[in-house]
Formats: structure tokens, C-alpha cells, sequence
């Protein structure tokens, strides 16, 4: 068995910079990078080594010689321990900053690209109450801190509605108020978990797999509409029906209240059977007039007011003038392909979830947009010779993909095929550069805009113009 190293304290270290995944930068005295996560640029720590290796180390700050006037008071109770909001701690303004130097050090690192002058990045306005979607799991033993596990006394309640901890998937921190989603969110959690406890419901056991409560999600449109989808281990019809009508009546403002059965070894409720308790089985959001019906398993951008900013950059970037055929990949509900609709010829999404596009088909026959037309399968196998020849040569491709980018070989067709632009949209400016790379022989960058959909942390969108030579 290999010794584990001896952990080492490096004293007086000044924290340089921000990394990847929420990682703070220092320098060791022998010029190896030290990554923390309990540090803000500009703070000057003792650290103490974890993981050691190479070209790095791991470490956290033991002791605080100066703090960095980047920081700022975190306004969570829960930030220590949550991880959620692992920026908290930075003022936003250097956050913001500290995201659009990632997205250019990506592609010129990464991808060897040339970029025009910057766009500078678009900050959010809401940096609190900004998400439209949060979900919460249950546990009967939840995670202590450290000064309750070194306390002497007892402690008599463990149940938890919360967040998982980072790395721990049957810990549960308990959660008294989130500030990520607006009222009524945490009031409803806090009535759920409170009706639980006085009425001995069972909290969920990931590990014996027991219990009845099992998690919760909550939606909150920008249209005011709340959507509350809670999961059950089992089914036990007088104390499920005693919890919904409690909620029911104490939150009449909900306008569609579910439930989900689930007894497997997981809590994703993608291939369960949701069930309507009261109410509709969808709530709506609204973006420009049009209209998107959100059900439990629909995707949504999960900041409702800043997807609107996101999408009218996307818009700007195909500069559409009426004439165009447009491609929308990895469309999701086709909110981007109905959101341009009105200023193409025609637009074609394609996206690998069915449910999705069967949310895009109903969403456009909902809004009456005529020039729009969906299908779902795998974006490498349905984008070929068959399917251009089919819906026509697009003048303008937009895609959208997941953290992993583009398929090497739908980046391969589109370069085969040519179109006028290509606007990029990506959640991971790494793959991203990536992609990109592969297409720079043929494409101009014209454009780049970083946006900041997701305020105290390290995510970042960026949407990226691409010009045929």
C-alpha cells in the first residue's frame, strides 16, 4: 500500500488568480500551482497540502494574514458548508470579471483562436432570487457539522431537506433558507419539512433505501406560476394525501401540485410516472409574447430573466433578415428555435431527448408558429446528406450543445456543408474552444459575448459568431 505524503504548510502565500470549477491559484516557493477552494484572489493564507502531485498541489488556508479586497460577506448562513455558491464570497463585479478572463483564456489556450475585441461580458442584474427551478432532497441523518460532531450533546432531530454535500451522496445539509430562488421557495420547503417532522413521516434513507419523503422540486415562472413536484419512496395514501392536501391549503397560490412514486435505487424522475394532485400539469413561462409550457421533466433555462438576454444576443448574432434557412441544434424545447422563428424563412431543430421535442412540437403549435419544425435522435445521426437534402442548405446554423460540445463528427458536416454563420452557443467555453479549433480554417470569429446565467458561481455562458471566409 502506497504511504500517503506528509502534508506540507507553505506560509505566507498570496492567492494570484481564479481557475476552473471555482478553484482559487497559488504559487508554491518551488513554482509548482497550488489549487484552493477556501480562498478569494488577493488573500494572503497559510495553506496546508492535501493532494500532491507533479505539477501541483492541493491545499486548503489554514490561516489568513490578509484578506483580499475582492471579498465580500457572504449573505448565506449555509455558504461554509453548502458549496453551492462557492463565489459567495467575491464581490460581483470581480466574479463577472474573473468569468469573461476563463471564456478568452479558453480560447486562446485551448483552441489557438484569434479573437476580435471583446464584447464585454453581460452581467446578471438579479445575483440573488435568480433561478426558476430548485430541488431539495430528504434524509434522516443529515450532516453535522464539526462542532456538532465534537459537541457533547445529543442530537435529537437528524431529518434534513436540503442539499446534497459535495462528494457525499448520502448527506443531506439541512437548509432553513436558500437565496437562489424567490419566495415562496423556501417557505414551502420549510412547511413540508416542518408537516414531516410533526407528523412522522419518514425522511428518506439513501443507504437502506427506507423512508417515504424523498425530494422535492420547485418551479417558479417568471410569470408567477409555481409548480411543486414532490417524491415519495413509497406509497402510503393517508400520509401522502394528508402532506399534499396540507400544502394545498396553507399555499393555494400553487398552481400545479404532483407527486412521483419511486421506490428504484435512484431519485431521477425521467422514467418515472408523475401524477396530477391538484391543478394543472404544467405552469407557463413567457418570453416576448410567446408562451413555453414547463412540465416536471421539461428543460428550461433555469434563469428565466437572463435566458431572455441570452437568447436576444443569439438573435442579434444570426442576424436574420427573413430569407434564411436556420438549423437549431441540440434545440431542447425549441425556445431559441421559436424565439428567431419570426425573422427566418424556416427554422429545423434537432435535439436527442423525444420528450423535449414533444414539448417544441406542442410549445410552437401553442405560440401558432407555422415555419418551425422539430425532430429528436442523436444530432451525429440524423444530421446527414439524407436530412440536408430533405429541409434545404441552411444559410445559418445555431447550436446549443451540452458541457461535452459538439460531436466531431457534426463539427466534420457542418464544415462539409458550409452555411453563411454559425452562432455558438456553449455552457463550457473549453469544449467549446475545442470545437472551434476544428473550424477556424474556414470561419472568422466575429464576434464574443460572455453572459452570466448563474451569479456566486463559477458557471458562464458564452455565444460565439462564426463568419464563412
Amino acid at each position: 500500500m502506497a504511504r500517503r505524503k506528509t502534508p506540507i504548510i507553505f506560509e505566507n502565500i498570496e492567492v494570484l488568480d481564479a481557475g476552473a470549477r471555482g478553484k482559487t491559484i497559488a504559487k508554491a516557493p518551488d513554482g509548482r500551482v497550488i489549487f484552493l477552494s477556501n480562498t478569494v484572489p488577493g488573500d494572503i493564507v497559510d495553506i496546508r497540502t492535501g493532494k500532491q502531485k507533479k505539477a501541483y498541489f492541493e491545499g486548503t488556508a489554514i490561516k489568513f494574514h490578509k484578506l483580499s479586497t475582492k471579498r465580500t460577506e457572504p449573505v448565506c448562513q449555509h455558504f461554509e458548508h453548502c458549496g453551492g455558491c462557492k463565489w459567495q464570497n467575491m464581490a460581483y463585479e470581480h466574479q463577472i470579471a474573473y468569468k469573461e478572463k476563463e471564456v478568452t483564456n479558453n480560447l486562446k489556450r485551448i483552441g489557438h483562436l484569434d479573437l476580435p475585441e471583446i464584447t464585454p461580458i453581460l452581467g446578471c442584474e438579479n445575483i440573488y432570487y435568480y433561478r426558476n427551478k430548485m430541488e431539495y432532497s430528504f434524509s434522516n441523518s443529515r450532516w453535522l457539522t464539526l462542532d456538532e460532531i465534537n459537541s457533547k450533546e445529543e442530537v435529537d432531530n437528524k431529518n434534513a431537506c436540503g442539499f446534497h454535500i459535495s462528494g457525499m451522496w448520502d448527506k443531506i445539509l439541512d437548509i432553513e433558507k436558500c437565496h437562489l430562488q424567490e419566495e415562496p421557495s423556501n417557505q414551502i420547503r420549510n412547511f413540508i419539512k416542518k408537516y414531516g417532522i410533526e407528523n412522522e413521516l419518514d425522511f428518506f434513507n439513501p443507504r437502506e433505501q427506507s423512508g417515504l419523503l424523498r425530494t422535492i422540486m420547485l418551479r417558479i415562472a417568471s410569470t408567477g406560476e409555481i409548480m411543486v413536484v414532490i417524491q415519495f419512496f413509497k406509497e402510503e395514501t393517508a400520509k401522502r394525501e394528508g402532506l399534499l392536501n396540507a400544502l394545498s391549503e396553507e399555499f393555494p397560490q400553487i398552481t400545479s401540485l404532483q407527486y412521483v412514486i419511486n421506490g428504484k435505487g435512484n431519485d431521477t424522475i425521467y422514467d418515472q410516472d408523475i401524477l396530477l394532485f391538484k391543478g394543472r400539469d404544467h405552469i407557463f413561462e413567457e418570453m416576448e409574447g410567446l408562451k413555453f409550457k414547463i412540465g416536471p421533466k421539461s428543460f428550461y433555462q433555469t434563469n428565466s430573466v437572463q435566458a431572455y438576454e441570452l437568447y436576444k444576443i443569439t438573435r442579434d448574432f444570426a442576424n436574420l433578415s427573413g430569407d434564411e434557412v436556420v438549423y437549431d441544434f441540440y434545440t431542447g424545447t425549441g425556445t431559441i428555435a421559436q424565439f428567431v422563428a419570426k425573422n427566418a424563412k424556416k427554422v429545423i431543430g434537432v435535439e436527442s431527448v423525444p420528450d423535449a421535442i414533444a414539448d417544441a412540437k406542442l410549445n410552437a403549435e401553442f405560440n401558432n408558429i407555422k415555419n418551425v419544425e422539430f425532430y429528436a435522435g442523436d444530432m451525429k445521426d440524423v444530421f446527414n446528406d439524407a436530412f440536408i437534402k430533405k429541409h434545404g442548405q441552411p444559410d445559418v446554423i445555431i447550436t446549443d450543445p451540452p458541457r461535452d460540445g459538439m460531436h466531431k463528427n457534426v463539427v466534420a458536416k457542418i464544415l462539409e456543408i458550409s452555411p453563411k454563420r454559425i452562432v455558438y452557443v456553449s455552457c463550457n467555453s473549453a469544449t467549446q474552444a475545442r470545437d472551434l479549433e476544428l473550424m477556424k480554417a474556414q470561419y472568422n470569429i466575429v464576434k464574443t459575448q460572455a453572459v452570466d446565467m448563474f451569479p456566486q458561481t463559477f458557471h458562464v455562458e458564452n455565444v460565439v459568431l462564426l463568419e464563412l471566409k
